[in-house]
């Protein structure tokens, strides 16, 4: 790292004018993360056309502050309400809602916030040094194994999320693949399942379908037992039994760092799979499994270092940060290290401190917001509702997707009627696209041979890990074990 670079960019953020627009960003993005349907997607987007006039620099800090703050916002309305605030934010719901439900809001909010802030640092120390072999890695990436991936991260999502069942998981999130079909396909432009509804063309959008499965059955939920949410009490921030419980899981932050780092150098993955990946390996190695799921502190710290250490970040929040990078004169791609040599530096500083900022902001709201938690249901679902209706409907300021929120509402209570997870159902629908163009496209490649999947080394271990897991959760080596007594008995 050229220290020269390092010594101008702490220059230019220290100015008054650069420190507000940093603090003005971070804060308009935990807003947006916090509410239901307002993603970071959309607030970079709505940023990018604010920061057409200012200058390059202080646009590109404008636009990364508010995409840090977005992506931690989400977890407050996850822990508070049990609605993700945005959809990188559903792995940490499995636990957090639990936390906060037994009174302990303001310790699962500090708890989430401190865990994005580190994951955020990891990612920033990670681009500084890592970005050559990291992107050499990510080359080796193809049709192949971006289909498995996907696959790979529905199971591992619906393994988690679906108790002691985890067919029922793979079920939801098989039926979440289906649904993503919808519309035109990726590689024809084909329309398929739409029966000739134009809104269906362009697909099923994510958020409708977020804000229905999550929202729309805890607000019923929450009407029909408001005496039980009544009583929850809230609590204080606990900071100093929260830095004890980040210092305890010291190992789960730097694996699930590395786990979002990793993740985050493959394009047109999202920060969902990285949060899921990182709960899934800490719950696989700890010593209590059984308690995640039932508000396991170390579910909500795996999933929230994951989803923010996205050193590069591969997601739909990218696409509108690379369309702003042109707007202000850089040129993603190969040459931008020569052309504008500063500028990995740059976004790491910016990075880190935005997330330091993000912290001391998110802390102070959290003492407001907490407070969600001691409102009567009566009074807080309606006003949940309404901002899930207005969520719904700015994204494209259509009437169709307040229908898609009650039709996938309906979705949402079904499964949780019958104890279908809704998780793996989101996750279906948003990697969907990607396994279909992928499985598609990897054909084409091999003229239909699918052993491509198999023998290239990525795609085998994959492919390995989706086989073994289905095994061992269908008992098939428990089968295997009793054939084997029963024929030695036979002999």
């Amino acid at each position: 790292m050229d220290w020269q670079y390092f010594l101008g960019v702490l220059h230019f953020i220290v100015q008054p004018m650069s420190l507000f627009t940093m603090v003005v960003s971070v804060f308009f993005g935990l807003i947006v993360g916090m509410l239901p349907g307002l993603t970071a997607t959309m607030a970079v987007a709505l940023l990018t056309g604010l920061t057409y006039k200012l200058s390059n620099e202080v646009a590109i800090l404008s636009l990364v502050a508010v995409y840090i703050g977005a992506i931690s916002g989400g977890c407050q309305s996850a822990i508070l309400m049990n609605i993700p605030g945005t959809p990188a934010s559903a792995a940490t719901a499995v636990d957090g809602f639990p936390i906060g439900q037994r009174g302990e809001g303001g310790l699962g909010i500090f708890i989430a916030t401190m865990s994005s802030c580190v994951g955020t640092l990891t990612g920033t120390l990670c681009v500084l040094l890592l970005t050559p072999p990291l992107a050499v890695l990510a080359l080796k990436f193809g049709s192949y194994e971006f289909f498995l991936l996907a696959l790979f991260g529905v199971m591992i999502c619906g393994q988690l999320t679906a108790g002691t069942d985890p067919l029922k998981g793979w079920i939801s999130g098989i039926l979440g693949l289906i649904v993503s079909q919808i519309g035109m396909d990726g590689m024809n432009a084909y329309p398929r399942f739409s029966f000739g509804v134009l809104d269906l063309m362009s697909g099923i959008p994510l958020i409708p379908v977020m804000i229905g499965l999550f929202g729309f059955p805890e607000i019923l939920y929450g009407l029909v037992s408001s005496t039980a949410r009544a009583q929850v009490k809230t609590t204080s921030l606990e900071m100093k039994k929260g830095f004890g419980i980040i210092i305890r899981n010291k190992l789960n932050l730097i694996r699930s760092s590395l786990i979002g780092v990793m993740i985050g150098i493959i394009p047109g993955v999202g920060e969902d799979v990285a949060g899921w990946l990182s709960y899934w390996a800490e719950k696989k190695s700890s010593k209590t499994p059984e308690m995640f799921g039932k508000g396991a502190y170390e579910g909500v710290v795996a999933a929230e270092t994951g989803n923010n250490a996205f050193a590069v970040p591969g997601s739909a929040p990218a696409a509108v940060l690379l369309a702003a990078l042109w707007l202000h004169g850089l040129r993603p791609g190969p040459l931008l290290m020569s052309e504008s040599p500063g500028f990995v530096v740059d976004i790491s500083v910016y990075m880190a401190i935005s997330a330091i900022t993000m912290v001391f902001l998110a802390l102070i709201v959290s003492k407001a917001t907490v407070r969600i938690l001691s409102v009567k249901s009566t009074i807080l679902m309606p006003i949940v509702y309404v901002l899930c209706t207005v969520g719904a409907y700015v994204i494209s300021n259509s009437i169709f997707d307040i229908y898609l929120v009650f039709i996938f509402g309906l979705v949402g209570l079904l499964l949780r009627e019958m104890s279908y997870p809704a998780a793996p159902f989101l996750l279906g629908i948003i990697l969907g696209p990607m396994a279909d163009n992928s499985l598609r496209r990897a054909l084409i490649l091999s003229s239909g041979d699918p052993s491509p999947f198999f023998t290239r080394p990525i795609s085998l271990i994959f492919a390995s890990a989706i086989i073994l897991m289905a095994l061992t959760q269908l008992n098939a080596f428990g089968w295997l074990r009793k054939l084997l007594v029963h024929s030695e008995l036979k002999e």
